[in-house]
């Protein structure tokens, strides 16, 4: 064989094999291809040549089992508890289809389908624990019960199949969205290239998938409103707010019940354990709230045009992060031996959040560079999100200074537990019209919330705290202070 030949059967076989590879790569799919030789000849005497080329078939690969292992959702969870089956043995699924709801000692996270295939084995039942690595359920590819021979399709097909592939793919994530704004959308059903993002660069945010989801429901339910509306019944307001949330309860209990402690009330023995290790000392006082009662009901008409209810939590959140950057060490970590204190930049301030699993404190993220309505934003989008179970470890992790707003349920004064790393909770009461003395000694009628603080005694002293406390009062009371400071 001369040089001609073994050079042009050499560059024919590799580009082809580099496109099969190629194809295999994109396609996320096995092939196996059979090359034949290739024969490149010429002939010198009569200067023509002649060339010999087999196609080149690609055939689909055989049935397999492959066992899809719960992966890593981070935040050191180790094991997780399986609360709802999204799928059956024999059920057929996709890429991104739901498998299964698991519960986590911090969130609830939808665990989805990284093949394509059919199910052929759950390892778990409701309630069962899974762990971290280990087999979930089996995904049986390349099913060949629709078609049991083996089908084969030639390269150019392939080539054409796979541009269709990659054309897709790039106008999917040419959307800037982090894995877990996708994720999200994914569970709203969202299709995230049709949301406007408001970050920058058009980067869609959590919020914007929220909002867009709550604009398609809406359009839904009033295309479905009937023209007679059904009578409702409504609650007296202060009646309303006492409602206990919905909890399981067993009526009639005549012998005991034993069952395991899982999710939330797990994560509470570890957090609650760690921080009785933690001195705590607390400090209270009570806040005239009249000037922003009025403030409210005056901003209640703008809050609604904007879809957000405005409330006093993010006012008082925002007087909390200013009066934070006056006094840092409240707005810091401690290591588990108390060896080190960190402060944070960021004031990623959690609210505790009653739910029907239990009490969970999501954070809000970047508190001091965030306006007071842009709080209200975040503080409705966490709400909504933990009452579908759809809070990820990103946010609950990470918070920084901790706010309880028990007086939404009732109650004034309490003595909170700190959430550790961190160095000072709060704990808001209601809000009591009471008697009180005004600056001429005659008795008023005022508006009075009481705060309870509790801080860590080993890196926090009383008089920081105070000083601390009065400068949020300060805030709160004198409205113009607030805007004062604000940046």
């Amino acid at each position: 064989m001369n040089l001609w030949s073994t050079i042009g059967r050499s560059v024919l076989v590799n580009s082809s094999r580099q496109n099969l590879f190629k194809i295999s790569k994109i396609a996320n799919r096995p092939f196996s291809f059979n090359v034949r030789p290739v024969l490149v000849s010429k002939n010198l005497k009569s200067h023509t040549s002649r060339t010999n080329i087999r196609n080149f078939q690609i055939s689909k690969g055989v049935q397999t089992v492959l066992q899809f292992n719960l992966a890593d959702i981070g935040e050191g969870i180790a094991e997780v508890s399986v609360k709802e089956w999204y799928v059956k043995v024999g059920d057929t699924v996709k890429q991104f289809d739901k498998i299964c709801e698991v519960q986590s000692d911090k969130a609830t996270v939808t665990i989805t389908s990284r093949y394509d295939g059919v199910i052929s084995k759950l390892y778990y039942e409701v309630e069962d624990t899974a762990f971290v690595g280990k087999p979930l359920v089996d995904i049986e590819t390349n099913d060949t019960t629709s078609s049991p021979a083996p089908t084969t399709e030639t390269i150019s097909d392939s080539l054409e199949r796979v541009e269709s592939v990659a054309t897709s793919e790039f106008n999917v994530n040419k959307v800037l969205a982090t894995p877990a704004v996708r994720r999200l959308a994914m569970e709203y059903k969202v299709n995230i290239a049709d949301v406007p993002g408001s970050g920058k660069d058009g980067r869609v945010l959590k919020e914007d998938v929220i909002r867009y989801a709550e604009r398609l429901r809406e359009t839904v339910d009033s295309a479905k409103q009937p023209s007679v509306p059904p009578k409702q019944e409504f609650i007296a307001s202060k009646e309303k707010d006492l409602l206990m949330p919905n909890i399981t309860t067993v009526h009639n209990l005549n012998v005991d019940r034993k069952e395991a402690i899982k999710g939330v009330r797990k994560a509470m023995v570890k957090t609650m354990t760690q921080a009785n290790t933690i001195p705590h000392f607390s400090f209270c006082d009570e806040y005239n709230m009249n000037s922003l009662v009025e403030l409210k009901s005056q901003m209640k008409h703008f809050g609604k045009e904007k879809g957000i209810k405005i409330s006093y939590l993010p006012f008082i959140i925002k007087a909390c992060s200013l009066a934070l950057h006056s006094y840092p060490i409240l707005n810091a970590h401690v290591d588990e031996k108390c060896e080190n204190i960190t402060f944070k930049a960021a004031h990623n301030i959690g609210i505790a959040i009653d739910t029907p699993n239990g009490l969970i404190v999501p954070n809000i993220k970047n508190v001091q560079t965030k306006s007071i309505l842009e709080i209200a934003q975040e503080i409705k989008i966490l709400k909504l999100m933990a009452e579908s179970s759809k809070l990820t470890p990103t946010e609950l992790s990470g918070g920084t200074f901790t706010i309880s707003n028990i007086g939404s349920i009732g109650g004034t004064y309490m003595k909170p537990v700190i959430l550790p790393p961190e160095v000072v909770i709060g704990a808001l009461g209601a809000i009591q019209k009471v008697p009180r003395y005004n600056t001429k000694s005659d008795v008023v009628a005022a508006n009075m919330m009481q705060v309870s603080w509790s801080a860590d005694h080993r890196v926090i002293d009383g008089a920081t705290m105070a000083r601390f406390s009065n400068h949020v009062k300060r805030s709160i009371e004198n409205l113009s202070v607030l805007l004062m400071d604000l940046k």
